[in-house]
């Protein structure tokens, strides 16, 4: 079963839009109090994990499987897609550790793609981001799941967030145990501006000065 869901992030009020669907199903909307309250209460709570980065309390002198400072991409660093980055990550309290993701495209798919998110997706046209994804640390990340958000051109953010998949043109995968590298893709969507960019922003050192990929 895919279940898809959308979550409409308001950029300028705190105030975000959820809505889920599930094999055809109507689905709910629901008004939250904040973007970040609603992609929490959004996600499924066991069929789609979803990562996060490690916070400053997570080190365990070395034990983690984090690479040294010297050795991660820096917050903020611009790549074009095909470049490689090596990146913090944390999925659960216990899984952390150093991943290495290389996005491999940036592909545009058509509005009637966007079909089994409902009424809500009419409008969007739907972009396909692709990705290699390397456990670099060597700790245990079996079924961990990353995703990384579409940008606009200009660099602004999609303000949709899709939790989901579309069978066959963008699968989001998990990682199989004791994976070593896999691939997965992220689905972004827009009404506006072409999607140009993906973005790692997980955890406080990349919130505010994500990594970007750019066509």
């Amino acid at each position: 079963m895919h279940k898809r869901r959308i979550v409409f992030a308001a950029s300028a009020v705190a105030l975000g839009l959820g809505l889920s669907a599930c094999n055809g199903d109507d689905g709910e909307s629901a008004a939250k109090e904040s973007p970040a309250a609603s992609a929490s209460a959004s996600a499924p709570a066991s069929s789609e994990p979803s990562s996060e980065s490690p916070t400053d309390d997570s080190g365990d002198g070395g034990n983690g499987g984090e690479a040294p400072a010297g050795d991660v991409t820096a917050p903020g660093t611009k790549l074009k897609t095909g470049d490689r980055a090596v990146l913090p990550f944390r999925y659960t309290s216990d899984k952390q550790g150093t991943i290495a993701v290389t996005v491999t495209a940036i592909e545009k798919g058509a509005e009637s793609d966007m079909a089994a998110f409902g009424d809500k997706a009419k409008g969007m046209t739907p972009y396909f981001i692709k990705m290699k994804v390397e456990n670099v640390g060597g700790t245990d990340l079996s079924y961990a799941s990353l995703k990384l958000d579409g940008v606009l051109d200009g660099g602004a953010g999609t303000g949709v967030i899709l939790m989901g998949d579309i069978p066959g043109k963008c699968d989001r995968e998990t990682a199989p145990r004791d994976f070593t590298t896999y691939e997965t893709c992220s689905l972004a969507a827009t009404k506006t501006a072409p999607v140009t960019g993906a973005e790692f922003d997980e955890g406080d050192t990349y919130s505010d000065s994500p990594v970007v990929w750019t066509n």
